[in-house]
């Protein structure tokens, strides 16, 4: 191994493309996913790739104080877990494994995987990606002159450099395709993003070009449809009764030719569903500008995207357009931000309603500190959702508070004060299996941009003969251009439908099915209508103001909405929403998962004729 290595740039010199198609499956969307969906796909049909999302922008931050504690730590050992079945059957069939588990410590995994096959009389060769963990460059870059300001908020870096725990480069493709040119059966990886680890295998076998936008575009929609795992397989749909089989759900497989076109599916005799509507709920999934979707490897236009089936559990994506790669990658950071906790007290009987505003008042009289942030919410009510939505049917409720502040007595006096209230309040109250809250550290988020010129990429490689191997790999500025987002936030000049005859009262989801996630402090609601007239109304009907009025108390900033006529959706970004988000949040929805929901059982007022067409009159 050579330390030593000058870095270079990314090159494909004397390659030569073997195949036109291949199939790449994903066996996990998250770390807490299903641990036998590896075993599955590996089983249930041919496979040439399965690729493992394991890294969010928290679980950084966690396996860093997990090395801290532990040299030896730091990655994400379900995956070894996982590898300890599973890894014959990927050696026998020749599938090669791409995932991100290698967190804060991939040389740590690649060695324990290599142990593992060395154990098992197997011999692979193992490839391991890192140079994204910056932690202990801050200083040093930041005197170079990168500013790392705030992507959502535009506060100053230095006000929270010295509180940092975890800043982690958003790398892309091109090191992991180094790994596959080396004839690594496993590549294990830092933070990689959840598009590149699905692109590289792409690149690797047709020989794509890296200035191909309109190819990269394709593999990054292609990694942003399987990267969530059942989420495209029928899983949290909103038409949640048309998948007949929630059991032995299938996981999602892309078929990819090397013209960028592609097939999404899955194995045969596995439970779940793919169509139309599974597809596009997971494009719209936490997009926000259609026009501009941001990876390392170059910018993808979903507004471009074509959709059409292609028989039982296939639908075809193709046409896609992309732009050249942004001049700055994307940095995901973490800090120490305080403490907070939450508990609750299950209220029951009559007047429920009632009591737990009486059980609320006695509890926050309680206390005698004045907290940063506090909240209320009364579980099985609709509190998470707007008021106006709000109902209590229920004869009991689940009374939830949170605190949150940077004096730690202050939290652990907050949970002593809520085990009081059961034998000093009305009846019917009950503890609940949490028992007292206890302080819990808030681990803060930090989004911001690093110019590409500085981020060097690494990339080691280990067999089971103790070969290896060393490259480094520098990003090129191939196009020289910063990335101005298109104006696509703004309507597009159309003549207006005008509708004559009756109307009547629904809800939206009779019309329009749609998909919620977050964007730190940001909801992001993919709205998609069930037939093209639908979506010609729902254009002039579904503003950013009615969007923002029935969110009134939830939402305190703007309401951006983007419109993607190729798949009929509107996309709405929802500032100042998840009550700071990430960890910060007190909320029980810090993501905003049910926001969709909330938004879909709006009332509103549609002509009649439209209803017929969706198959509700």
């Amino acid at each position: 191994m050579d330390d030593a290595a000058s870095p270079m740039p990314f090159t494909r010199e004397g390659y030569h493309s073997l195949k036109r198609k291949i199939r790449i499956g994903n066996a996990g969307g998250y770390w807490g996913d299903d641990l036998s969906a590896l075993k599955r796909q590996l089983t249930g049909g041919p496979l040439d790739y399965i690729t493992m999302d394991f890294l969010a922008e928290i679980t950084m931050s966690i396996l860093q104080r997990q090395r801290k504690a532990s040299p030896d730590l730091g990655y994400a050992v379900d995956f070894l877990h996982q590898l300890e079945e599973c890894l014959p059957l990927i050696v026998r069939k020749g599938v090669r494994v791409i995932s991100n588990a290698g967190g804060i410590n991939p040389i740590g995994m690649g060695r324990a995987i290599v142990r593992m096959a060395r154990t098992m009389g197997l011999e692979i060769k193992v490839g391991v990606v890192y140079g994204d963990d910056i932690v202990g460059q801050l200083y040093e870059l930041s005197a170079a002159g990168e500013r790392f300001t705030n992507m959502e908020t535009g506060e100053d870096f230095f006000g929270v450099r010295s509180s940092i725990a975890s800043a982690n480069i958003y790398l892309g493709a091109e090191p992991v395709v180094k790994a596959l040119d080396a004839g690594c059966h496993i590549v294990v990886t830092g933070r990689v993003t959840d598009t590149g680890i699905t692109l590289a295998p792409m690149i690797h076998e047709f020989g794509w070009d890296m200035d191909d936008w309109d190819k990269m575009a394709a593999g990054v929609v292609a990694g942003h449809l399987i990267e969530c795992g059942c989420q495209t397989t029928g899983g949290n749909i909103t038409d949640w009764h048309e998948v007949k089989n929630f059991h032995n759900m299938g996981y999602p497989i892309i078929e990819m030719e090397a013209s960028g076109e592609f097939v999404v599916t899955k194995h045969k005799n596995t439970g779940g569903l793919v169509s139309e509507k599974t597809v596009k709920e997971q494009l719209v999934y936490e997009m926000g500008d259609p026009a501009n979707y941001i990876s390392p490897d170059g910018i993808a236009r979903f507004d471009t995207i074509q959709i059409k089936p292609d028989g039982k559990d296939r639908v075809k994506v193709f046409g896609i357009s992309g732009k050249p790669e942004p001049d700055y990658l994307k940095v995901s950071m973490s800090y120490d931000d305080g403490w907070k906790a939450s508990g609750e007290v299950l209220v029951c009987g009559p007047r429920v309603s009632e009591k737990s505003e009486i059980i609320t008042s006695i509890f926050w009289k309680k206390l005698q500190h004045k907290y940063e942030s506090t909240r209320t919410e009364k579980v099985g009510t609709g509190s998470i959702w707007p008021k106006t939505l709000t109902q209590c049917e229920s004869n009991e409720i689940l009374l939830r508070f949170g605190v949150r502040d940077h004096d730690r007595q202050k939290i652990v006096d907050f949970g002593k004060a809520l085990s009081t209230l059961i034998l000093s309040g009305p009846a019917g109250m009950a503890v609940t299996a949490q028992g007292r809250p206890r302080p819990k550290q808030v681990i803060a988020y930090w989004p911001a941009l690093i110019h590409r010129s500085r981020v060097t990429a690494k990339v080691l490689t280990i067999t089971t003969k103790d070969e290896e191997d060393f490259f480094e790999i520098s990003f090129p500025i191939r196009v020289q251009t910063m990335p101005r987002a298109d104006d696509s936030a703004k309507a597009k000049p159309r003549k207006r439908v005008k509708y004559t005859g009756k109307t009547e009262t629904v809800v939206l989801q009779d019309v329009c099915y749609a998909r919620s996630g977050d964007k730190g402090d940001t909801c992001n609601i993919g709205v998609l209508a069930r037939t093209p007239e639908i979506y010609e109304w729902i254009l002039d009907n579904l503003t950013p103001a009615v969007v923002k009025k029935h969110f009134k108390g939830i939402t305190f900033g703007r309401v951006i909405r983007y419109e993607l006529d190729n798949i009929h959706a509107l996309n709405f970004l929802l500032e100042q929403t998840l009550d700071s988000g990430g960890t910060r949040s007190l909320m029980i929805d810090p993501q905003g998962k049910t926001l969709a929901q909330a938004l879909l059982q709006m009332p509103i007022r549609v002509p009649s004729t439209l209803l017929k067409k969706t198959g509700k009159k």
